[in-house]
């Protein structure tokens, strides 16, 4: 399957992230949407909250213009975001009375999120979840329909 040139950079910067442990909810800029932007910190300008949907004035001129981060809208950072927080155990947009996990780096916690974020980043492109792996286990007549080998090509 061919995949976008985002949705696989997205991917790989994410992975990488997880695996170094240098993904942080908490850090705009190794947090999912930092973490796609090369963990530069600068689109937190685009909202007044973190894990807000709302973009403020500079997150507005930038989607109007139709400006795009490493291929992704205002819009879409900040949803991303929202999403991965909220899977993470975020409640959003955060601030200091909200709820949160009590180990935000948690490696299972960040891994929900993950799996989230490039749920949608699949979306977003019209592919197929990567991280679904279901058919693995779709059989008839007691067989498997796919194998293994097949389903990672």
């Amino acid at each position: 399957m061919k995949i976008p040139k985002r949705l696989e950079e997205a991917i790989i910067k994410l992975y990488k992230a997880f695996h170094n442990n240098s993904l942080d909810p908490e850090d705009c800029a190794a947090c999912a949407v930092g973490n796609i932007l090369d963990n530069h910190n600068s689109w937190k300008h685009l909202s007044n909250d973190h894990g807000s949907l709302q973009l403020n004035y500079i997150g507005s001129v930038h989607q109007k213009l139709e400006r795009k981060f490493n291929g992704y809208t205002p819009l879409q950072l900040l949803q991303i975001e929202k999403i991965f927080l909220e899977a993470c155990g975020f409640k959003t947009p955060l601030c200091h009375y909200n709820q949160k996990p009590r180990n935000p780096r948690d490696k299972e916690l960040l891994f929900n999120g993950l799996t989230a974020v490039i749920s949608y980043l699949c979306e977003l492109d019209s592919v197929p979840n990567v991280m679904d792996y279901s058919k693995l286990f779709e059989y008839e007549n007691n067989e498997p329909i796919y194998h293994l080998e097949t389903i990672l090509k």
